[in-house]
């Protein structure tokens, strides 16, 4: 399996290994940072992903605290350091993000599988660049944007699509859509049965899985939409879930096994794949 690219993905892969080593030292945080330039809080951010260290040297420091002697592990750390200090194609996206949005387009850049529930629209990644402006352009006026960063916001997001068509390791989706988000017109009927097409041709390709769940189908389903964002080893499975207060992202194993559960039911009770185009056809006749 490739190795975890990206900054985010790479700064997540240095923090695990830095709490890694510093557990089985026996160290607590404020151990390891004692006379050091930096605090436990800081030290706590970047274990856990949420910050990098600014200077090699500091890195080096924990390394040699924490009995790191080997020059190969030592030379792949700093590696992975300067790596995760990183500009990611995202950056310049930055003023059209939402609080939180770039460490999740970072996380989602670098996963090698992504499993997502979307019970109100399309899924990002399988919209049609039309569909995606007729999102937005709905929103406009309720949100006070202008048209430039309205543009660029449909432009983030058809970069981010671009990495499930890429031709170069295509990220792995599976996706699982209620019937009623497809229901939901946006734009025009026809905007839809192009969207309907997007989702078809995407559900063909080798990397991609779509599965529908029926409106009338008596099972299980989540309220609200989640994402599931694995690394493999060692890094932790991600989830990252909307809720009625905002955007959470968790790798906590109580948290990820819930929504694993959740994803489970989702599949199990949703049609079978194959079914995926047909659906989508009697969709596109009847809209």
């Amino acid at each position: 399996m490739a190795a975890p690219t990206g900054p985010t993905v790479r700064r997540m892969q240095l923090g695990w290994e830095l709490k890694r080593l510093r557990e089985k030292n026996g160290f607590t945080l404020a151990q390891a940072v004692d006379g050091l330039t930096f605090s436990t809080s800081k030290l706590f951010r970047v274990e856990t992903g949420q910050s990098a260290l600014p200077k090699v040297a500091d890195l080096k420091t924990l390394l040699d605290r924490y009995g790191v002697t080997d020059e190969d592990d030592i030379d792949f750390l700093v590696e992975i350091h300067r790596d995760s200090l990183n500009r990611g194609w995202w950056s310049h996206y930055r003023s059209t993000m939402p609080s939180g949005m770039a460490t999740y387009v970072g996380l989602e850049s670098g996963a090698h599988t992504i499993r997502a529930w979307q019970p109100n629209v399309v899924l990002g990644l399988l919209q049609t660049e039309r569909y995606a402006r007729e999102l937005f352009l709905a929103a406009k006026q309720i949100n006070e944007v202008t048209t430039e960063f309205l543009e660029r916001s449909v432009q983030l997001r058809m970069d981010r699509k671009s990495m499930i068509t890429r031709r170069e390791n295509p990220i792995a989706l599976w996706a699982i859509l209620d019937e009623a988000a497809l229901l939901r017109v946006v734009g025009s009927a026809e905007a839809m049965r192009e969207q309907y097409d997007e989702i078809a041709r995407l559900a063909a390709l080798d990397n991609v899985t779509v599965q529908i769940l029926p409106t009338r189908t008596p099972t299980y389903r989540s309220a609200d939409n989640f994402t599931l964002l694995t690394f493999g080893d060692p890094l932790p499975t991600v989830v990252q879930s909307d809720m009625a207060d905002g955007s959470n992202v968790s790798d906590k194993d109580v948290t990820v096994w819930a929504f694993d559960r959740r994803f489970d039911a989702l599949r199990a009770g949703a049609l079978a794949p194959s079914e995926t185009p047909e659906f989508l056809n009697r969709l596109a006749r009847e809209i």
